[in-house]
């Protein structure tokens, strides 16, 4: 059921007293990065369904919905989401009353940008750790001069391979103590480690500081993009990463996640202990996270497990973890990856963090890609339509796509519209001459709901999504062309980074860095946020 209204007051007021609730901003990534709530997570209404009950899986969690209320991108979102929440069996859901536009009036902070509070900590990490760090034209001198020194870039592989720092090896964050050994056998070895921009970077020389690796260590500082300001040419396509671990390696890498841990009041625990957390909850939200590498993951991991590799983990919590003060039990094959996450997470001001001691060992084993039903998608009774007969009826039929808007540019079904599933009501650009039409996505089940909401719409068209998405079609061979022949909605469902613009790319970049190193006295100033200091 859906309560009363809150008030800004009222919910300011709960998100300082800490207790379970989840905050969700349902409106489109690119909107909700203008100016949102600094502890909502964002659920675009688009993608509801496909990711609700994993960010808040306690049906009877608080929930507080919020939209723009007066200011642009409001639209009724909140309002439209609260009823599907209700149909879903959670039981407790607010809205905000006058939406992010009264949180404002109320005098209360908005910020920009996405993952907030995460990059909000790096920031935090390196004023008190004091964290070393190198400016680009000093790496590259040194890189020149043909120095002893190793470059790990802390972010996942596809990151790291569409550019990169020249001779870097893709070490995501949280392999970086479990795999350093392996790496950088000689301890004289400089250990420069970069991302992007500034968070992954910081965290990642900070984990290996805080693990005691006898190197000098070093982060990247503004990474990648401080790297193409300072003029010099980004590696792109490059493939190097770890490799298997070895015994020395993960033995070093356990005694020194061990004493991270006890440093930062990591608690450990078994599986018994993980099975009475999940008997209770139905009282207390837990969160079971998987922090290693994906195909890891896939191959094989704990039931009711997500993946949540560590690194990312800690880069965009509010990506997995929507109720902070749920319980959060993090799981890997060694310990070693769940440890040093756990100790970020307890930095960052986490309640309920624990590491599952006993890992995978002894545990029945699921493969795949994981994640909550979708009851959803099995209630909605529309028809399917395979590649290959698509492509015979190309001239037939009028194709939308409902995918990131970035991929559709990137490449899309010949002849496909992009629009966004929640505006669909208001696409007027449909043609009306067109009798046949078929929905497509990144994996076809957004392309299914959305072909579900349509049937009333367009009762005497036929309406189809496309079976596998916009992936089965690259799949099966067919072609794909790229940019954008037709939005039928402005491009706002994701949040450009520098990288996504196709123009002012370096003003992006420096507005970006600088926008960084202003968030914690932002945070400060909001007062619903705190991160607690561990003794050095």
């Amino acid at each position: 059921m859906t309560g009363a209204p809150i008030t800004p007051a009222a919910l300011h007021a709960a998100l300082r007293a800490g207790g379970e609730l989840a905050l969700l901003d349902v409106r489109e990534q690119g909107v909700f990065g203008r100016s949102h709530i600094l502890l909502a997570t964002n659920l675009p209404l688009s993608r509801l369904e496909l990711r609700l009950r994993d960010l808040v899986p306690r049906r009877t969690t608080p929930v507080v919905l919020c939209d723009g209320g007066d200011e642009g991108g409001g639209e009724g979102l909140a309002a439209r989401a609260a009823p599907k929440l209700a149909a879903a069996g959670y039981g407790d859901v607010r809205v905000l009353d006058g939406g992010v536009a009264a949180w404002g009036a109320a005098g209360f902070e908005l910020f920009s940008g996405v993952n907030v509070p995460s990059k909000a900590f790096g920031e935090v990490v390196e004023q008190r750790h004091d964290t070393p760090n190198i400016g680009a034209e000093d790496l590259k001198a040194k890189l020149d001069a043909g120095e002893n020194l190793v470059i790990l870039d802390s972010r996942p592989f596809e990151e790291y391979r569409a550019m990169s720092i020249p001779g870097g090896i893709d070490t995501p964050g949280a392999e970086l103590v479990y795999r350093v050994r392996d790496l950088v056998p000689d301890p004289e070895t400089l250990v420069v480690v970069n991302c992007a921009g500034r968070t992954r970077s910081i965290i990642g020389a900070q984990s290996l500081i805080n693990a005691g690796v006898p190197n000098p260590v070093v982060a990247l500082r503004n990474g990648t993009m401080g790297w193409h300001l300072a003029g010099f040419e980004l590696e792109r396509g490059a493939g190097r990463r770890y490799g298997p671990v070895g015994g020395a390696a993960r033995s070093w890498a356990r005694t020194a996640a061990a004493q991270v841990g006890a440093r930062f009041g990591v608690k450990w625990i078994e599986p018994e202990d993980l099975g009475a957390w999940q008997a209770e909850a139905e009282d207390r939200t837990l969160y079971l996270l998987d922090v290693r590498d994906p195909k890891e993951y896939a191959a094989g991991h704990l039931p009711g497990a997500l993946s949540a590799p560590g690194g990312q983990l800690v880069q965009a919590t509010d990506r997995w973890v929507a109720v902070r003060a749920a319980r959060i039990v993090l799981v890997d094959d060694s310990a070693v990856r769940a440890t040093m996450t756990a100790s970020w997470l307890n930095q960052m001001g986490f309640p309920g963090v624990a590491v599952l001691a006993e890992g995978l060992e002894g545990g029945t084993l699921e493969s795949g890609p994981g994640g909550a039903e979708v009851p959803e998608l099995a209630a909605a009774a529309v028809a399917t339509v395979t590649p290959a007969a698509l492509q015979a009826q190309a001239e037939e039929a009028f194709v939308v796509d409902l995918g990131d808007s970035l991929a559709h540019r990137a490449g899309h079904v010949p002849g496909a519209a992009w629009a966004i599933r929640a505006r669909l009501a208001q696409a007027a650009d449909v043609p009306s001459d067109q009798p046949k039409l078929v929905f497509t996505s990144e994996d076809g089940r957004l392309a299914k709901l959305a072909a579900a909401d349509c049937a009333a719409r367009w009762p005497d068209r036929s309406l189809a999504a496309l079976e596998g998405g916009t992936a089965a079609w690259a799949a099966a061979g067919l072609p794909l062309v790229p940019g954008m022949e037709t939005a039928l909605h402005p491009e706002e469902d994701v949040y450009h980074r520098p990288y996504d613009r196709e123009t002012g790319v370096e003003t992006a970049m420096q507005a970006y860095l600088d926008w960084e190193v202003a968030l914690a006295g932002q945070i400060e100033r909001d007062g619903t946020l705190r991160f607690p200091e561990f003794p050095a």
